[in-house]
This record gives structure tokens, sequence and C-alpha cells, in this order.
């Protein structure tokens, strides 16, 4: 397009023939233009240049809106025909900021002259410019308004009409407010915009529009242009743009256009502002400054957003929060700033979100939480909500269903977090029993994500088999268990390690010290109730013995102790604890050969041990047995008796290991609890008879997990992928979380699962690194592998509305340190491949590279649109 072309707004009635490449409109270093003027020939070169001199922002009828991540390059260009300097010397025009305007044949005849200048050769039949001089030229797009009372040109060049790398390099070129610019327009093509004669301005002018398009060819202004003998034409560096205006003011925000003026290299620092710790608030500067960094509200706050604070909403501040936000936004944005002390906002969020009070360490995510919500009600659009009542599906698709749902939900909620930060997701649950499904479509403002490998908990347990069918009776299994989940879920997993069969079933019990202090027998406990310091024992029964009595067996021996400087003998428990369930049994004798032949399993096969066991069964040496104290009865006194060699000694107890009365004769009948149905025994053992069974028997149980204090785990790595999958799984309800079925007419534990159905255009994503229950707090470490330029959801979307599932990452608040302390960071993207680390008020940058860590907690995710 030449440089009398207007925008395409403007041009759609233009009847002019397109003119020929060479006529379009070049933008060169003035100094390389003047070693060649003289070899232009006299009908191109007889044009005098209109000097342009530049100054900063604009004014007139273009109205100038930037947002923060477009900072556009605005500049007005003033012409100088009627003042004394506007004269060619040998000093004026020479310096790397002029620059001089040519026409096509301009600017090839004088890279014709400076390409026989340097070659030394002269081609008379003609010239055409080479690949390495079209590899300089690069187009600019630029946005003119005339200003005829001033006698001056407004200058736009946007990010929205030009590639980021040729913007960046206009922000080089067109230094401002560092450097005086001057611009020399040899062609003549500018004196056509201020013609007092409608007609012979352009045909597109004629329209009046109130811009211009205009395209540059710009040559020679790459950061280094060399030329005959060497010469260099320099352009200064600069890292940013010339003037930057946002709509709104932090007053009282009437709408008024609020103007900035950088100084050199502040545009491109605009939004590196960090926030003073006021102590331990470091969790609330990584949240505010991820927020801060949200494209769209940045746009949105930085603009006059008070006409849609809601003032009347009950559940918002009053606006307050709103307020606070935006002028805390408002100077981060504003250039030259220094790290601000948010005491203010702070003070807001005391009074509305007293949990944040004082100055203790707090949870990023759920300041997050706090303030998006609190966000959305201070801005509302819905000043009065009406009532929307909740329809089933009834089988209608769910395509359907899912709108109606929207609708009813932007009824009631309209805001600009609505518009951004929301999406929605499909919900099913199912009920176990009748098998009733329900279907709801619900608003979600950040996804909360699992991370699966650590999500699997590896516990081992020892199963004792009390089927007496011949085969090994202890064996140790370890199984892996959701760690958020319930005690069936152990059972189910111990149940498929151990082969258990159809007609059989397991009881998991927890032993301390040798002894049983509680069974595992509710399904839906939580397995946070296990320590990874416990031992557990699984008993192994048949089913059909349901309903038989279960005996419980604690061991003890006789040990020396000092009691009072004396040695004194004592009993302690020892071994691993016998649960079986008994049928027909009446009397000591049942249950002293019972156990006899359970002990058999584990005995050691020794002519000697054989003969001695053959006489331990006996009924006539058993009944000859003597008492023994034990513990429970009392301490033992000097001269009582020692445990007899023989066999073994039985007393009933209560279930704390109480002894309830003497030892239990052989043909003593047994008296078992009819509501508890259990019978709790000691068993005094000798040396001797500890010394004929194998030693596992008696060894220590292993404990659920065992680490190694010295022993450094590997860090865990998983996908992002892997979480939201997990996110994604179908699960059962908790006993907490139960669903009315309306089937039923009663609470059920019935299974949920989760669909992604509507995404917004800013995803959150929080990674649940901190677990929290009644037994324990939890920080997990693992490693989070997570996309930064193509977060691809295409796979996840349950329905395809035709709109882009891929996110690029903009912000990340990370966490470092234990559960009960540490520290909060940002990590904020600011164009290109440029991030920068907020720490509290310190920001410097930091490489593409290092912003991936253990330490990520919430992501913020911007969606990218399709070409």
């Amino acid at each position: 397009m030449d440089s009398s072309s207007l925008s395409e707004d403007c041009s759609h009635n233009n009847n002019n023939t397109q003119p020929p490449n060479d006529q379009r409109l070049y933008l060169v270093p003035h100094r390389w233009w003047k070693d060649a003027q003289d070899s232009v020939p006299a009908d191109l070169n007889e044009k005098k240049g209109i000097l342009y001199n530049a100054s900063p922002g604009s004014t007139g009828p273009m109205k100038i809106i930037n947002n923060i991540f477009s900072s556009d390059i605005v500049f007005n260009l003033r012409r100088e025909e009627d003042l004394p300097n506007n004269r060619e010397n040998d000093e004026v025009g020479v310096s790397g900021q002029d620059f001089a305007l040519v026409s096509g044949e301009m600017w090839l005849q004088a890279l014709k002259w400076h390409s026989d200048s340097k070659n030394a050769t002269k081609d008379e039949k003609g010239f055409s410019a080479t690949a390495d001089d079209m590899s300089d030229v690069y187009p600019l797009q630029l946005r003119l308004s005339v200003q005829k009372e001033t006698n001056s040109l407004g200058v736009r060049i946007s990010k929205r009409d030009n590639a980021v790398e040729l913007f960046k390099r206009s922000c080089k070129i067109f230094c401002v407010d560092t450097e005086m610019i001057r611009i020399w327009d040899f062609s003549g093509q500018t004196t056509l915009f201020f013609v007092n004669d409608i007609s012979k301005a352009p045909t597109d002018f004629q329209r009046q529009c109130e811009e211009i398009f205009l395209e540059l060819q710009v040559y020679g202004l790459s950061d280094s242009l060399r030329c005959r003998e060497g010469k260099k034409y320099e352009i200064a560096s600069f890292n940013g743009c010339s003037s930057l205006k946002m709509n709104g003011s932090s007053g009282a925000m009437n709408g008024d256009s609020l103007t900035f003026s950088l100084r050199h290299g502040e545009a491109g620092s605009l939004g590196l502002t960090g926030l003073q710790n006021l102590g331990n608030t470091c969790f609330m500067n990584s949240a505010l400054q991820c927020l801060a960094h949200t494209p769209k509200l940045v746009d949105y706050f930085v603009e006059d957003y008070g006409r849609e604070i809601n003032h009347d909403n009950p559940l918002g501040m009053k606006g307050e929060i709103a307020l606070a936000f935006g002028d805390l936004l408002r100077k981060l944005w504003a250039p030259g700033a220094s790290p601000l002390v948010p005491k203010s906002f702070k003070s807001k969020l005391d009074r509305f979100a007293p949990q944040f009070s004082g100055f203790n360490q707090h949870d990023s995510q759920e300041l997050l939480a706090f303030l998006l919500d609190g966000l959305h009600e201070d801005l509302n659009r819905v000043k009065r909500k009406p009532y929307v009542e909740v329809k089933d599906g009834d089988g209608r698709p769910d395509e359907e269903v899912a709108d109606e749902y929207w609708h009813n939900h932007l009824a009631r909620n309209d805001s600009i977090i609505v518009d951004v930060c929301q999406g929605q997701y499909k919900s099913t649950l199912v009920c176990p029993v009748c098998r009733k499904v329900s279907v709801t479509f619900d608003p979600f403002m950040y996804l909360s994500l699992p991370l699966p490998s650590t999500a699997i908990r590896t516990m081992t347990l020892t199963v004792v088999n009390s089927c007496i069918d011949g085969i090994a009776q202890l064996s140790p299994y370890t199984i892996s268990v959701p760690k958020n989940g319930r005690f069936e879920d152990l059972t189910r997993a111990l149940g498929i390690a151990c082969s258990l069969g159809a007609d059989e079933t397991i009881l998991v019990a927890e032993v301390f010290t040798n002894c049983i202090i509680r069974f595992l027998e509710d399904p839906s406990d939580s397995l946070y109730l296990i320590r990874d310091a416990d031992r557990l024992v699984a008993y192994r029964f048949k089913k059909d013995s349901g309903d038989a009595p279960l005996v419980v067996f604690m061991n003890q021996r006789l040990e020396e102790q000092y009691i009072h400087g004396k040695l004194t003998p004592n009993w302690k428990a020892f071994g691993i604890p016998i649960v079986v369930r008994l049928c027909n049994i009446t009397d000591g004798s049942d249950l002293h050969n019972f156990y006899l032949k359970f002990l058999s399993l584990f005995r050691i096969s020794t002519e000697e041990t054989s003969e001695d066991f053959d006489a331990s069964i006996k009924t006539e040496e058993i009944v000859k047995m003597e008492g023994i104290t034990t513990p429970s009865l009392g301490p033992n006194e000097e001269g009582s008796d020692s445990p007899s060699d023989e066999g073994f000694q039985f007393y009933i107890t209560d279930e704390k290991g109480t002894v309830k009365g003497s030892k239990i004769l052989m043909n003593e009948p047994l008296v078992i609890n009819a509501e508890s149905r259990r019978l709790h025994m000691l068993v005094g053992w000798s040396d001797k008879r500890i010394q004929q069974y194998e030693p596992q028997l008696f060894s220590p149980l292993p404990e659920v997990f065992k680490s190694s204090f010295f022993a450094k785990r590997p860090q865990e790595s998983i996908s992002l992928y892997n979480c939201l999958e997990a996110f994604l799984q179908k699960e059962p309800l908790g006993p907490e979380d139960m669903w009315y079925c309306p089937s039923c007419k009663k609470p059920c534990q019935a299974s949920k699962k989760l669909d992604l159905w509507r995404l917004p255009e800013v995803l959150v994503i929080h990674l649940k690194r901190f677990q929290y229950s009644r037994f324990m707090k939890n920080k997990l470490e693992t490693y989070v592998d997570f996309p930064v330029d193509n977060l691809d959801l295409s796979a996840y979307i349950a329905y395809g509305n035709g709109k882009s599932y891929r996110y690029t990452l903009y912000a990340i608040s990370n966490h470092y340190g234990s559960m009960g302390g540490g520290h909060y960071t940002a990590f904020v993207h600011h164009g290109g491949d440029q991030w920068y680390d907020f720490d509290d008020g310190h920001v410097h940058p930091i490489s593409k590279e290092k912003i991936k860590s253990g330490a990520a907690y919430v992501l913020f995710y911007r969606r990218v649109s399709e070409i």
C-alpha cells in the first residue's frame, strides 16, 4: 500500500490503481540519503525536504487508547516549514536519529549509488536491488491523524498492526522522549495531508476519516548498516515506547484519559513494580502480582471501571475491595514506580476477610479465591438477582441443559471476572443402590488438581492365615492405596494381593507393643487414621465362620526387671497376637487344643521338640499345670511360682488386657459376651516353649511405611495432564459428602464424575500441594511438568463448541519451604521470552528455563486465539 492510501475502513470505494512497488514510501537514515542525494536525477531530486520534529504524546482527533500489553508508540510530528531550522546544511540532519522519507524510485537510485561506490563498478544498463538489500527492508504500519491547527501529524504505531519483532525495532527508532528525532520528507507525500483544496487531496482522504493508514518501507535502520568507507548509521537503543495512555483516572474515575509520559527505558519496565512485605504477607504479594498481570483485568482496571461497581450487592463489599485492588493495580503499572507498600489494600483485606488479618502466613490460593469472588460481587452488573429454578435434565440433550444452566448463572452473575475467569463443568452422580443418575452443570473459577503420583500411598501389612489349611501362616504384603482413600480401599487392595478367596474375609487390626489396640472395621474411615509408623496385622477367616465368637490371644513371657533396686520377675507381651474364630468351643480344653494346633504350623521340627510336643498335649499333664501370676494380677512376690515348661497358661482379660479372674482350667466352661461375641485371652509362655517355635512368630511387625532419615527420595515428576486426568476420574463420595438420592429418598455414598464443558479465557490451575486432616498436615514437593507455550485441552473437553482450547502460561504463584511457613513468590511473563521473578519488593529477570520447579503452586494460563 502506498503513502496516499488510507485504512481499509476508509478505502473500500477507492478506484485508484495500486502504484508499482518502486513508488512506495521509504524511511531511511538521513545521512545515507545525503551521501547519495547528488546522484539522484534532477526530475526526482527537485523537491526540497520538509522537516518534521518529533515530540511525545498525541492530540487532535485521533484518540489513542493504549492498553498495558500493547504499549503503542505515540508521538507527534510537527511540520517546521516556516522555521529557520528548516534549512539543510552540513550540521543539520546528520545524526543517528535523523531520517528521510523518499519515494521508491529515489530509494532505488540512492541504493544504486551506494552499491556502485562500494564495488567501484558502473552498470549503465540499469540497476535492481539485490537479495541482501531487500533483506534489510521491512514494512511498518502507522496510523496518522492530521492536526491542521498545529500543523502536525499524530502518529501511532501499534502492536496490533505490526509483527512483534518489527514493533520492537520501531521502539528503538522512535525514542522521542530521550532523543531529538527529525524527519525530512523528500517524497512530497505528507504535504497532501495538509492541502486546503480537498480536490487536490488523495481520493481516500476526501472521506475525512479520523485515521490514515500508512505503510512505510524501513531501510537501513537495523542495528547497523555498513556503507561506503565502513560508515555505520547507528540507531539508539530504546526499551519501550514513547507514550502510554490509559483510559480512566485513579481519582474520580470520570472517564478522562490518564496519560503517562515516559522517560528513557521506562516503557519496558512498566508493570515491573514490587510489593513490600508487611510481615508474612508474601502470600498476598504473590497472588496480587499474578492478578495484576492478567491482561484482560489490567485493561479493565486501567479504564473507567467505576461505573460498574455494585455498591448495593449484599454479597459484595460495597465496592471497596474492587476500588482498593484497582487503585493498587494502577500504581503497579505507573511508570517509574518504586516498590509499593500495600498497607491500604491489606487494611481492606483485614476488614472484609478476617481470616487473613494479622501477620501470620496464609495460603496464596485461598486469598486468590477470596479476591476473585469478592471482585466479582463488587463488580456484578446484575443489581437485582432473579430467582432461578433449577430444572432436571429429564433426558434432554446435554448441550441444551448446559446452556440452560449457564444462562441461569449469567442471569445472576455478570462481571468482568465471569467474562474472563469462569468456566463450566459437567457433574454426574450415580446412586449405588438404585443407579439413579443426576447430571448438573456447575460454574468454576479455577481448577484444583490433585497430584496423582502422591495420591497413592504404599502400605505394608502382615497377613495371618487362621484357616488352618497347612500353608504358611504369616506373610507380609505391600500394597498401594489412594492416599485420600478409605479402609475399604485397603481391604480391597489387600484381598487382591493375597489372593483372597470368594469364601474368605479379612479383619485388620493395629498392634502396639505386641497388643491389639483397635480393629479397623469401619470401611468408611479415612486412611489418614493410619500413620506410617503404625504396625498392622490382617487376619484371614472363612466367611462361613462369621457367626462364631472372635478369640484374641495375647502372648506374654516372664522377664526379670529391676524394680526398686531389686531384680524381680515380670510378665511382658511379646510376639504377634493371634485372632481366630472358634466354633464349638465349650471349655478350656477345647481352647488349649486349638491353640496348640494353630501353633503347630510354626513349630521347629526336631526329634526332641516333637517328643516334647506330644507330651504337652496329653490331657493329664495339662490338668496338672499350676497357677501363675500376671502383671494385671499384681506385682510378683519373691517365691511365686514360675511358669510350667510343660504347657501354656490361659487367662480371660478385658479389651484392655486386664485379667478378670484366675487361670482357666481344662474342664472349666467358657462364658462369652453375647453382645460383643469376643473373648480376650492372655497366654503365658515359658522360655522353653519359645525356643520350640519359629522366630517369625515373635519377630517385630513391619511398619506401614519405613522411611530412611538419611536416604533422599528422588523427586517425583508428573505431567500436568496426569493431574487433570486424576481430577476427572470417577470416584466415590466420602461419608461427609453424602448425596440425597431422590429415588431412594435417603443419603447415599454416590459415585461422582466431572467433565470439562466450557473453558474460560483465563484458566487458573491450583495444584493441591497442601493436605490437611484431623491427624496430619503435609506439603507435596512433587515436580509437575506443565506446558508453558502450548497447554492443549482439546482431548479433555466434553463439548466442542468451536473455541480454542490452547493456552499459554503468563504467571505462576510459587511456594518454597515447609507446610507451616515457607515463602511465596511470583513468576510473570513480560513479553517475548522474558520472565520476571517478583520476590516481594525485589523484581529481577529469570530465564524461561528456570520457571518450572517443584514450588509451582498456582498456574495462570490465557487462551491462545486460533489463527
